[in-house]
């Protein structure tokens, strides 16, 4: 639920949740429309009413705090109840139990439509829906993230001209030994290219490939060409659960074996040192970037999603 780039339903969420909106008309008020539309927006996000959502999520609280020692009287007056005597009917009525009776293992959950839980100390949790989960595997989203923000840092260097893009920033500097000195943006992209071009030949049983050209519009040209292939071997892995694998890399001399999880979780490493040494570089020659941010460009994918 996005309106002009905004998370309408986290604001909702804020005016529900906010300690001093003890009422419905407070939340909406909060929230900047009638409890007529505040309820009904909230209500078509969540499937839960904001009062009763409110009302779960505070005995939540209430049941985390007890769990860790916090008195009866304590809880009652945080959850905003006039009275221990009805805060310990609702309690015993969602939980099963009277307050009293909670223990430092008890759970603090309870069963919602929305997967929207307190989580301690002052947060909320929001569980995924099964058809979310898929995408939002960590291996994919860390390799979806890899490969749009190396497109992110190869556009921002095609604006430089070929001198600059070459140049030696860091002198010497090498990532990894066989590799050779990354002193400039353009090695430090060019690597970061070339690893993914390697890798998917190994792990594909293709022979080595021709080293492309090294230009900002080269790098480019052979990024987008590999990215469908790379991202295609990672879900492979992925969809038979093949992370224990081994290959035997012909390529290298010697021939040497490497479990396919560590190969992936290698390029990923290294190219997350490389993007951020690239962006150091673009810096140096005063250009903006972000920070490469996984959890900006989640939110970024979420919100054009949702738009």
């Amino acid at each position: 639920m996005t309106e002009h780039g905004r998370d309408r339903l986290r604001e909702l969420l804020d005016a529900v949740l906010d300690e001093s909106n003890r009422d419905l008309g407070d939340m909406a008020g909060d929230a900047y429309t009638s409890p007529f539309h505040f309820t009904r927006q909230f209500s078509r996000g969540t499937g839960e009413s904001p009062v009763a959502l409110r009302r779960r999520v505070m005995l939540e609280r209430a049941a985390w705090r007890l769990r860790h020692g916090a008195k009866v009287n304590e809880a009652s007056a945080e959850a905003g109840y006039d009275s221990v005597e009805g805060f310990s009917r609702a309690f015993a009525r969602s939980f099963g139990h009277p307050p009293s009776s909670t223990t430092s293992t008890s759970s603090h959950r309870l069963a919602a439509p929305n997967g929207i839980h307190f989580h301690p100390p002052v947060s909320l949790w929001v569980e995924s829906s099964r058809k979310e989960r898929p995408a939002m595997h960590l291996t994919s989203l860390m390799v979806h993230h890899d490969v749009d923000d190396t497109r992110e840092l190869i556009e921002v260097a095609s604006t430089l001209d070929d001198a600059e893009y070459r140049r030696e920033r860091l002198p010497g500097h090498v990532v990894l030994a066989w590799d050779g000195p990354e002193g400039s943006i353009a090695t430090v992209l060019e690597h970061l290219v070339w690893t993914r071009e390697v890798w998917v030949a190994a792990i594909a049983g293709r022979d080595l490939p021709e080293r492309g050209g090294s230009s900002a519009a080269e790098v480019r040209a052979r990024h987008e060409a590999i990215t469908p292939a790379w991202v295609g071997v990672v879900r492979d892995i992925e969809e038979r659960d093949g992370w224990g694998d081994r290959i035997i890399d012909a390529l290298c001399e010697p021939p040497e074996s490497f479990v396919i999880g560590s190969v992936i979780a290698h390029v990923l490493t290294f190219a997350a040192y490389r993007r951020q040494l690239a962006r150091h570089m673009l810096r140096e020659c005063g250009l903006a970037t972000d920070h490469g941010d996984p959890i900006d460009w989640m939110t970024h994918r979420t919100t054009e999603a949702a738009s």
